[in-house]
């Protein structure tokens, strides 16, 4: 694959990831395949050969004061910033660790795929965007499973977006001021061959860690899955995406408060 310089510094994957999720409070840290979540999420984004360095981006508020130590005792590189404003954190971290590309992963997709990100990457360098994406939110359609979401970001186009998103939901779902209005910024929307839109492997209810667990359960705990290997387990086994296929997922232009419930996906 080429379009990007294997391992430069420069490209930082920054994970958000924050304790008081709204349907799932404490999903980040909730054991997986024998290990929490927010480790396996890690060490899969740090396969990808496009991905210099992994930061996890939480928060200042005492209940990820968990979170923080965890990524203490593990030497995972941690940022701690606003709770809400997840643009400004992901910016701040940004600017800290020297990024000129920022790669936003959540800490809710365990099962991500290392060649996944750097397919987002490569056609993110190649065409020489602002901003590329892997799936875009509804309205929009995706062909990517939710839970293997990839936004990619000039750090000068993060930082225009940091100074001018004024909307509540540009400011904590991170991305959308990139592409919510059509011209503003140079985007690629990377479609996946074959259409995966249908999965969903994220983990923000009860149900998705049952069916996440019971994944990582079948190949043996396994931290090597591939997009492909995941899409034809799901064509042996369609039964499995019963156990969250009433889960609603969140609109882009929806928020979440401490203390409200926005009936949707939280944003880490």
């Amino acid at each position: 694959m080429s379009g990007f310089i294997p391992r430069d510094p420069s490209v930082v994957a920054i994970i958000q990831a924050r304790m008081s999720s709204n349907r799932l409070p404490g999903k980040v840290l909730m054991e997986i395949g024998g290990k929490p979540m927010l480790f396996q999420v890690v060490q899969r984004v740090r396969h990808a050969q496009s991905v210099g360095r992994v930061v996890v981006a939480t928060t200042h508020d005492p209940s990820d004061d968990p979170v923080a130590e965890f990524c203490r005792q593990h030497g995972f590189p941690c940022y701690r910033g606003e709770l809400q404003d997840v643009l400004d954190r992901y910016y701040q971290t940004a600017k800290l660790f020297s990024a000129n590309t920022v790669v936003r992963i959540t800490g809710d997709c365990p099962l991500m795929d290392p060649c996944e990100i750097d397919r987002t990457v490569s056609a993110f360098m190649e065409a020489g965007v602002d901003f590329a994406a892997n799936r875009l939110p509804p309205p929009w359609e995706r062909t990517t499973p939710i839970g293997m979401d990839i936004e990619v970001v000039r750090m000068d186009a993060l930082a225009r977006a940091w100074r001018e998103a004024q909307a509540k939901y540009e400011r904590e779902h991170v991305m959308p001021y990139l592409y919510d209005q059509e011209g503003r910024f140079r985007t690629l929307l990377v479609d996946h061959d074959p259409d995966l839109g249908h999965l969903r492997l994220t983990v923000d209810t009860p149900e998705d860690l049952i069916l996440v667990r019971r994944i990582f359960e079948h190949f043996g705990n396994t931290d090597d899955l591939s997009l492909h290997t995941l899409g034809q387990f799901f064509e042996s086994h369609p039964e499995l995406r019963q156990i969250n296929a009433n889960v609603r997922h969140k609109s882009f232009t929806e928020f979440d408060n401490q203390g409200e419930k926005a009936g949707g996906k939280s944003s880490g």
